[in-house]
């Protein structure tokens, strides 16, 4: 249990230093920001920074605080160190410089700005891959909550057969929801309902993490258990970095920042809403992996299959009773459809700024809405009835979700670079996480891992993912010279 504190501690505390350090490097000033020189009522609305940043930490706190921890938690405690320092020193980086790089040119969409600074082609790359992500992830935090209200409902005595335990039906009503949310202003209903949803999910972890410390069960310390704890010995480098995900650092996040940014009032309150916000994602998912280590152990967790909806009702069930777990289950619905709304959002304006379409008319929209709507539908109820497979996607998700991270930190690093300004605050996770994503490609089943002498080989792996970093190290210092002199 005091390992849990001391992660909780030094979460809470790298806001309050790291977070400030990161700030101050940055330099926030009071220029005019794009929620103020544009405001075209429709993306760019100003609104109030306790809003910013719950709205924020909603689009960004889907299923990977909660599934991707819980699933993570099946390394063991060692999970805490990942979800701690990945935050502090990664995702909260990362978010905050998505968010204000954005800001600071006119709230453009992350493929633009990273074309801003790492190139045109770069630029070309990121468009596409961003709206691929983009869709993968509003199907997968749309099926999963779909799951999750089948579960609920079952778990409570509805009838198999009935209407409200049918997988498909809430599919299709999570779809409307996201047409809608897609379609019309931001602070029509994002800036209205999203705050409620995010004191519920907030509630909802606090209850989750409470009924774990007093559930009687002993927690593992990290100090007694300092190893690969996964039952089938899968390596935690680099799958549990990849497996968390949302919970320490991802890319998706810096598709989500902007739409905050074309919200800011002043760029002083982007500590706050960027950094803020993933320090409390963090703090989510550290709560989660406890009570999954705590409440099953690594054996059950893995025989459970991770993170999914039976794990999280147990775990509900347990931590807060009856009338707790309804509440609770509530509020894990909540995370994944206020980021799959988000998602899809965030493809539209992709695609816009990628197109130069006017998005203040509501016939550009809707041109937009329907062809990305559409393929998000396809794959969600592809995997319904059976003929797509969710796992698939969500693998996808998470080496793409951590790789489109990488290429942020890098853009961020060469941003400092220009300005003169200590780049090694990016550049330092940025090595990491090209490691990490080169070596989970090298050796993942769906990656080149489908070829049998590759999957899971360390021994080639391991060496390719350093050299790819180092090269790509080397290719930045290369770049930032010249920016030096």
């Amino acid at each position: 249990m005091l390992s849990f504190f001391l992660c909780l501690a030094i979460l809470i505390g790298g806001y309050f230093t790291y977070g400030k350090l990161v700030d101050r490097t940055f330099g926030p000033d009071d220029r005019e920001t794009p929620a103020v020189s544009i405001n075209d009522g429709v993306d760019y609305v100003v609104l109030p920074q306790w809003k910013l940043f719950l709205v924020q930490l909603l689009n960004i706190a889907g299923l990977g605080p909660i599934f991707g921890a819980l699933s993570g938690a099946i390394w063991g405690p060692v999970v805490f160190l990942w979800i701690t320092f990945g935050t502090v020193f990664a995702g909260a980086v990362h978010d905050y410089f998505a968010g204000m790089l954005s800001e600071r040119n006119a709230g453009a969409s992350i493929s633009e700005v990273t074309g801003t600074y790492l190139g045109t082609t770069m630029k070309n790359i990121m468009r596409g891959f961003s709206v691929i992500l983009l869709i993968m992830v509003g199907t997968v935090f749309a099926v999963g909550p779909a799951g999750l209200l089948k579960t609920l409902f079952l778990k409570n005595g509805a009838s198999e057969t009935g209407i409200v335990t049918n997988a498909a039906f809430w599919l299709a009503i999570i779809l409307i929801y996201y047409f809608i949310a897609t379609f019309i202003s931001v602070d029509k209903v994002i800036g209205k309902v999203y705050p409620v949803f995010g004191i519920c999910l907030i509630v909802m972890a606090l209850g989750v993490g409470f009924g774990t410390l007093t559930s009687g069960l002993p927690m593992p310390e990290i100090w007694s258990n300092f190893a690969n704890l996964h039952p089938n010995h899968t390596p935690i480098w680099s799958f549990m970095f990849i497996t968390v995900a949302c919970g320490a650092i991802s890319g998706f996040h810096a598709t989500q920042s902007p739409i905050m940014a074309r919200c800011l009032k002043n760029e002083r309150q982007g500590r706050f809403v960027f950094y803020g916000a993933m320090v409390a994602e963090g703090v989510i998912a550290l709560i989660w992996a406890a009570a999954g280590v705590t409440i099953f152990g690594v054996d059950k967790l893995l025989e459970m299959g991770g993170g999914n909806a039976n794990s999280v009702y147990e775990i509900c069930t347990v931590t807060m009773g009856k009338v707790g777990t309804i509440l609770a289950m509530l509020g894990v619905i909540a995370c994944p459809i206020t980021s799959g709304d988000t998602a899809f959002r965030s493809a539209r304006l992709t695609l816009a700024d990628w197109f130069k379409l006017d998005m203040s008319k509501w016939q550009t929209r809707l041109f937009l809405c329907i062809p990305v709507l559409g393929v998000g539908a396809f794959l969600g109820f592809g995997n319904t009835f059976g003929f797509i497979d969710y796992t698939v996607i969500w693998r996808y998700f998470s080496w793409s979700n951590q790789t489109l991270a990488m290429i942020v930190l890098w853009t961020g690093a060469m941003y400092l670079a220009r300005e003169k300004k200590n780049y090694w605050i990016c550049v330092v996770p940025a090595t990491f996480m090209s490691a990490v994503s080169m070596t989970y490609f090298m050796m993942a089943p769906e990656c080149l891992g489908m070829i049998e002498a590759l999957r899971n080989n360390t021994a080639v792996s391991y060496p390719v993912g350093i050299v790819f970093a180092v090269a790509m190290l080397a290719l930045f210092l290369s770049k930032a010279k010249k920016h030096a002199k």
